[in-house]
Order: structure tokens, then sequence, then C-alpha cells
């Protein structure tokens, strides 16, 4: 996950907390130390870190709290509260609608990965249903045209461009009305880079701008000059009318707090974020669910998103049935293996697990992850019929084992340790049994009264004390603005996966 090392220290700092008999100012005074430390660390800004410390101490006085208080959960919570404050600019961006026409045009410094975002953005709103295309009014980079041209291919995105016409205006203009008659409802403009800020790139800017009347501008910024970005976003800000920014290269690199926190403090909404290379390596910026993921709590609201996008409708009151059913067979983990792969890199998937630690999955670790899954897969490719769909374990004989074994080309072990993974992902379905189920058969409408006792029986008891038990169950869906349990249920039935 995005920040992995930041959020393990600051995650470590309030485990010890937890840890402690007595919650007092010295062990107070000790976790602040370590959060602050550890944000210091990750080039988030002295002054910033300072305030965040004041605020805290200012909303868990210990003096003033009545005995019984859970205290420790207060401190969890204020210091949740105060990092969001910290990473959000407090106003919302422009959001294409789909079947209403948009222009987005895209704006930064050449080598920020403007080019390959304005694919991944194209791509994002593809899968919601959008239909987009990419204009390359790039004329001053060698290769910016060919760049987009084989991003759009690979990704199947219409594109427009041009290799004799030097005027970006011109290119701009023609991909634009072209686009419109195709219908395209989100058409995207790549614009020109520069090796730094200068009076040429912001002129051309305005009047690409000028002719095609964007809807939306985005900064592309390189999340690893830290503080730096403030100065960046600022300036890019007043000569560009920039309404929302995209911060890249946040895969790993120390200076990413300092990039987001930076951004956040010119009041300028970031909208998505760049963890890697490939096209699926972008996430949405939110900032409640980030800072969630990066404390270790999950999001289990984004998760039943990504549920939702690649299960289609009809499919779900089946799911939902085995749901209340409590039936876990071979084929339904089949299934939702299939569903996992689709959601993207599967440590962003994990990371929206409650309990989850970033640092469990770092960067390189997702590939093993992902070929343990296709591993189980290729197992179960060899099986019967009855094999997938039987819920008796002692179906699995010593010899149907050896059989598969040798029909997938893996070792026993392997087929035992899929059998294992199998068996304790059950054991964890069964307790979902009896589950009223909606009429409509949705997972979304789901009744809102669950008994949270059954839920918190769902969950690993590690996984439930990080969240601080039942009451930290409870918070945590006030954390998330209030998501109603349904959603948390629908990402819990399928969380294991």
């Amino acid at each position: 996950m995005v920040l992995a090392q930041l959020g393990g220290s600051i995650s470590r700092a309030l485990a010890q907390m937890s840890n402690a008999t007595v919650i007092d100012e010295k062990v107070l005074g000790e976790c602040l130390n370590e959060i602050s430390r550890a944000l210091l660390q990750s080039d988030v800004q002295f002054k910033m870190v300072r305030d965040m410390q004041t605020n805290i101490r200012k909303i868990v006085n210990l003096e003033t709290l009545a005995a019984g208080t859970n205290k420790r959960r207060i401190i969890q919570q204020a210091v949740f509260t105060e990092l969001c404050n910290m990473l959000d600019p407090g106003k919302p961006a422009f959001t294409p609608k789909k079947g209403k026409p948009s222009v987005v045009m895209f704006v930064g410094l050449q080598g920020s990965g403007k080019t390959t975002t304005c694919t991944k953005y194209a791509y994002y709103h593809q899968r919601k249903g959008f239909k987009p295309s990419l204009v390359c009014a790039d004329t001053f980079r060698a290769g910016a045209f060919d760049q987009l041209k084989q991003n759009a291919t690979k990704a199947k995105i219409p594109f427009y461009g041009s290799y004799m016409e030097s005027d970006p205006v011109k290119i701009a203009v023609e991909g634009l009305e072209r686009f419109r008659k195709e219908n395209s409802d989100l058409i995207i403009i790549d614009t020109s880079g520069r090796h730094k800020q200068e009076a040429a790139l912001f002129e051309e800017m305005r009047q690409v701008a000028e002719a095609t009347k964007p809807d939306l501008v985005i900064f592309v910024m390189d999340g690893s000059i830290g503080q730096a970005a403030f100065d960046q976003a600022q300036a890019f800000k007043q000569s560009a009318s920039v309404g929302a920014v995209i911060v890249t290269k946040l895969d790993g690199h120390a200076k990413g707090g300092g990039a987001l926190s930076a951004v956040a403090a010119t009041k300028s909404p970031v909208i998505f974020i760049g963890t890697g290379e490939h096209i699926d390596e972008f996430e949405i910026f939110d900032v409640k669910p980030f800072v969630s993921r990066l404390l270790g709590m999950g999001d289990l609201s984004g998760l039943m998103d990504k549920i939702q996008d690649v299960m289609p409708a009809d499919q779900q009151p089946e799911l939902l049935a085995k749901l209340a059913d409590g039936t876990f067979t071979l084929r339904l983990l089949y299934e939702q293996f299939q569903n996992l792969l689709k959601m993207g890199p599967i440590g962003q998937v994990f990371s929206m697990l409650p309990g989850f630690s970033s640092e469990l999955m770092p960067k390189g670790h997702e590939k093993e992850g992902q070929a343990k899954i296709k591993r189980y897969m290729t197992i179960m490719d060899s099986m019967t019929a009855a094999e997938l769909d039987s819920t008796n374990p002692k179906l699995m004989t010593e010899s149907r084992i050896i059989r598969i074994a040798r029909g997938s080309g893996r070792q026993i072990r392997d087929v035992m340790d899929m059998l294992e993974e199998y068996k304790r992902l059950a054991k964890m379905w069964s307790k979902m049994k009896g589950l009223k189920m909606p009429k409509n058969g949705k997972m979304s409408d789901l009744s809102q009264n669950l008994n949270i006792q059954q839920m918190t029986k769902a969950l690993p008891p590690q996984v439930l004390k990080q969240m601080g038990g039942m009451g930290g169950l409870q918070a945590l869906m006030k954390q998330m603005g209030g998501k109603d349990m349904s959603k948390m249920l629908g990402g819990m039935g399928l969380g294991g996966d």
C-alpha cells in the first residue's frame, strides 16, 4: 500500500500505547512523539506536525476525562481526525457525469508522469461505463504522441494527435471536435510540460484552455518532491485555474506524506494518486478511507465498491443466498478468486481489510500473493465437479489429492496448502449463516439492523482487537462517514478471498 512505512510506524505507536497498563501523560507523550517522528521522516512540514500534536493534546486532556472513559479509543480517534484534517483541503473537485460531455485538461511539469496519468484516468472512467478519448496536444516533447498512442491502444481508448502539426491549440480543437461528433462523454487533453515553471509553459496552457474551455484542469505532480509540492501546486493553481491535483510516484516513496500534506495546504483537492507504473495502479484519493487504510483500519466501503464493480447485479442474489446458507464450496472460492483478480493490484485490495498492516505486503510481495491465487486456481482446475461442489472435507482422500497434484503439475504440499486455506475461509463464511437477506437480492440493501455480535464473530480475533473490539467496529463505521452496516457485511463476506 501507499506510504506503507509511514502507516506501519503510526500503527506501531498506537499499538504500543494500547499495550500500556495505564494511559498517562508519559504514555501519551511517547505515542505522539513516535507519530511525529514518523511524519517528519515522511517529509511532512514541521509546523503541520507541531500543530497536529497541539490539537491532539487539546482533544485528549487526560486530567478532565471522566473515570471509566476509554482513553485509548479517544486518542486513536483524535489521531485519525487530525491526520484527516492535515490531508483534507476542505473542498471537492468537479466530477464528470456519465453521458454528459466533459472536457478535462491535464497540465504539469515534464517527467511528472502526465501522459501515463491521462491514460490511467481514461481507463479508470472507462471501467465505470464512460466513453473516454485522449487528445495529445503536447508538441514540445519528442515522442509524446507515440507514448500516448501506445498507451491508448493498449487500453483500447480512442485517441487523436498529429506528427505534422506543431500548434497545440489547433490539435486540441480538432481532437475536441472529432470526439464530440463520436459522442465521447469524457475528452481528455494532454498538454506540453517543461523542465521547470516558465512563462512559455503557462502561456501555452492558457491558450489551449481558452480554445477548449475545459470543465476541469488537473495538475499532475511528482510525489517524490515532498514539501516542494506546495510551491508547484500554488504556481499552477494561480496560472492555469487548476481545479484538482493528481499526485504520482507514491509507490513507497518516503516523501509522499510531505507531497500530500503540502498540496492540501494549497487548498487544492487531490482526486487520485498514482501508485505504480501499471495502468491499474491508480487510486481514488478520499481522505477518510485513505487515513483509515494508513492506520490498518481498512476501507470496507471501498472494498464493497470494488466488489460491485466486478460482480454483475444478477450474480449478487445467488451470492447472498449462499452467504445466508453458510455453505462455502471450493467452486465459490474459485469464483471469488476470479473477482479478486479483477479488482486491481492485490495489495490495494488487501489494504481495505481491517487489521491488515500495509507492511505485511510490501512492494514486490504483491506479485507473490497474486501468483499464489493463480496457483490455487490451477489446482482447482484439476478437480472434478463433485469435488468443487462438495462441503464434505472427508471427500478429499489421499488418492484424490495425489491425482489433483499430478493433473495440475503442482506438489502435493501445494494442494494441501490450498485445502487448508479453503477450510479457514469456510469456517469464517459459516459464521454468517442465518442472516436475513433483502427481497430484491441486492448487497447494498441488506438491513442496517444487523446483529453486530454476529459480525464480530466472523472477524478473526486479532483483526477485531486491532479495531478496538465491538466498540471499535461501530466507531470505524462512524469514521467512514456513516456507511451502512450492509456495505460492511458485504465486504466481510468476500473479504477473505
